[in-house]
């Protein structure tokens, strides 16, 4: 089973107590004890932490982040707990300079308006996600997990340089499985559809279902020594 929890907006309404986060007063955290009586998420160095943002193009020294979203799983990706999602306010000469798709894609989904409304800055948004990454992973020992991660890490580098460096310099991504699975077993690959909604927290939860997918059918753990099929 794979559980999670998320931010007050998005849950079902359920008996269990919730209390704001100590560092995020306008973000309800559910213990996730309280569902289906699992075991809580225990900081540990071995735990993951998955990464998405939005960016207003591909380059990270000309073009800026919109809008970002972690969220922390177990080694094995059967707990997880969402942590801040965040419209970053930009400019809107710096919107303005986005090219269509990105101006169709992010009206679309409602973003360029929670980015003109927002009041957070990359360095507020750095600050918060690195208080809440700290409460579920020591700092230095989670990779950066996600899809195509290291244009998300350039970004980073760019424009919240102290997050960056709050993670291994390693990189966990689902991308290289699926450059691997198309090339080796492309029917598998074709097994996993992406509904390619292009929001931060979305995309995240997308990144571990693709993995867990790859787990399940394209990592074949090979039989113990002296065992045939």
């Amino acid at each position: 089973m794979f559980l999670r929890t998320r931010p007050a907006c998005c849950l079902p309404a359920r008996p269990a107590a919730r209390a704001p986060s100590a560092h995020f007063p306008g973000l309800l955290m559910t213990d996730i004890s309280a569902v289906a009586g699992q075991p809580a998420l225990v900081r540990n160095e071995l735990n993951l932490v998955w990464l998405d943002m939005e960016m207003t193009g591909l380059d990270p020294d000309t073009d800026r982040i919109i809008e970002i979203a972690v969220v922390v799983t177990n080694s094995t990706l059967d707990i997880a707990v969402e942590g801040p999602v965040l419209a970053i306010h930009q400019s809107d000469e710096t919107l303005a300079k986005m090219d269509d798709w990105n101006k169709n894609t992010h009206g679309r989904s409602g973003l360029i308006d929670r980015v003109r409304a927002s009041s957070v800055t990359e360095a507020d948004a750095a600050a918060q996600i690195a208080a809440f990454l700290a409460e579920h992973v020591p700092p230095g020992k989670s990779p950066m997990c996600g899809n195509s991660i290291c244009q998300d890490r350039r970004f980073m580098a760019r424009w919240m340089p102290e997050l960056e460096r709050f993670f291994h310099y390693r990189n966990l991504d689902v991308s290289t499985l699926k450059e691997l699975c198309r090339r080796w077993q492309p029917a598998i690959y074709k097994g996993f559809q992406k509904r390619a909604m292009h929001t931060a927290l979305a995309d995240i939860h997308e990144s571990i279902d693709e993995l867990k997918y790859y787990r399940e059918r394209f990592l074949i753990p090979a039989a113990p020594a002296g065992e045939t099929a």
